[in-house]
């Protein structure tokens, strides 16, 4: 899996996505919004509606002074509004990808034990839809 942050926010084109070294762990979480409602002509039974979606993709690993992903990610900590926002993408193991704007929300950039080498955990909010592409398959 190859995964990217945009390095100058959401100006960034495809030279300044950048890979963020030493993550260790990705999942990708969707949560849909459903809108239930109870008409009389359904006498009793629900109605409900898919009406709104949230994407977020969480990741940890260590921090990598110096790789510019990671410096860029750790950056964000202390930082918020427009200055968080940024692009993303993902390239998965069967070739599909998902693309699009996001807000970074760092939850980790410092600390442990002295011989510990710093966490960085950030999770990926997409900001509006991002893009899916299936993997294109072979005939």
């Amino acid at each position: 899996m190859e995964f990217k942050v945009g390095t100058k926010g959401l100006t960034s084109q495809e030279a300044d996505l950048k890979t963020v070294k030493d993550m260790e762990s990705f999942s990708i979480a969707i949560d849909g919004n459903v809108q239930n409602w109870n008409p009389m002509d359904m006498k009793g039974w629900s109605r409900a509606l898919m009406t709104g979606k949230k994407l977020t993709i969480s990741l940890k690993g260590k921090r990598n002074v110096g790789d510019d992903g990671n410096d860029y990610v750790a950056g964000v900590a202390f930082k918020d509004g427009l200055d968080c926002s940024t692009k993303f993408s993902v390239v998965f193991p069967d070739g599909s990808t998902l693309a699009g704007d996001c807000v970074l929300d760092v939850k980790n950039a410092l600390g442990g034990e002295s011989q510990d080498v710093s966490p960085l955990e950030f999770d990926i909010i997409c900001d509006g839809k991002p893009t899916y592409t299936e993997a294109s398959k072979a005939a």
